[in-house]
């Protein structure tokens, strides 16, 4: 039990090491001055585009739990849903094991408003899958529009491979909404009843599950400088293969992840560009909403405590 327990931090922080050695070995010419200049290079339509793509990516996340909440049948108001939605995300992001993170602040604050252990389990499976889904499809879109991309990451590989596995990628979720359509039996166990959701909400699903990526992508392409961008649909196909490696890692805000596929995969900038967009993600994306995360939780356990409930 006890090496369970340390497993996924000992992989978060060996993903952490690592990336940082690289990191360093790659960078050592890199000086502050350069990450600073590359920061006041950054016109301020770019900052604008940037905060405005972060609210986007939190929309999509609240309508994340808005679709499982309306799976489970639960009516709860939007403005609980977007507040916890996005303390939940801001504080799992940055901790690391998303899934597990996530879940503690949404079971504190839906079992408040009468869902069970098992329902918010439901709940935070269905919103994973939902993210999982939004990666797969667009992963085949930009697989196929963009087939060069794969020669960022392995430059050994058929352009050829590219598209047939986007047309995979692609199918599987046509699968999935067949599967809906069909309406297979439900998978009940003695903690979760799993069932795949109505087919309206499955279709919501397909135009839900890619926004929040598109806006966390869309913030690291709007600070990056206009000479040598490679286009918004290869930054998002990096950033999906940068952001999946973080995630896999449970590495702390995918420190050090994120900027190793980035810098590699994006040989034709300047690496004092790219650290200084992806800074600019971490601190839209992640440090700020973190902020505000804690403090929504300080303010939501007094007001627990000031109505005597545990």
């Amino acid at each position: 039990m006890r090496i369970r327990r340390l497993f996924w931090p000992i992989v978060g922080s060996t993903a952490i090491v690592f990336s940082i050695w690289v990191l360093y070995r790659d960078l050592r010419g890199l000086s502050l001055a350069d990450f600073t200049d590359s920061l006041h290079a950054v016109p301020p339509h770019g900052w604008v585009l940037a905060a405005a793509s972060t609210l986007l990516a939190y929309a999509a996340l609240a309508a994340y739990d808005h679709l499982a909440l309306s799976h489970l049948g639960h009516r709860i108001s939007l403005w609980f849903i977007t507040v916890t939605s996005f303390t939940a995300y801001a504080l799992s992001h940055n901790i690391g094991a998303s899934v597990f993170s996530g879940a503690v602040v949404r079971y504190r604050a839906y079992s408040s408003k009468g869902l069970s252990g098992s329902e918010v389990g439901v709940l935070v499976a269905f919103c994973s899958f939902t993210f999982t889904l939004g990666t797969v499809m667009l992963f085949g879109l930009v697989l196929i529009v963009e087939p060069e991309i794969i020669e960022r990451f392995a430059d050994f590989l058929p352009i050829e491979a590219a598209f047939s596995t986007g047309i995979l990628l692609l199918t599987l979720v046509a699968l999935y909404v067949m599967g809906s359509l069909v309406g297979f039996r439900a998978i009940d166990t003695r903690w979760l009843k799993l069932e795949y959701p109505r087919p309206s909400l499955a279709l919501r699903q397909l135009v839900i599950a890619p926004i929040e990526l598109i806006g966390a992508a869309g913030i690291i392409y709007f600070v990056l400088p206009v000479d040598g961008n490679p286009g918004y649909l290869v930054v998002l196909g990096i950033f999906l293969a940068s952001f999946s490696a973080a995630l896999l890692s449970h590495a702390p805000g995918g420190i050090g992840v994120l900027e190793l596929v980035f810098i590699a995969a994006l040989p034709e900038l300047d690496p004092a560009d790219v650290l200084a967009a992806l800074a600019i993600f971490r601190l839209f994306y992640l440090l700020i909403p973190f902020v505000l995360g804690l403090v929504v939780i300080v303010v939501f356990e007094r007001a627990r405590l000031r109505h005597g409930s545990g």
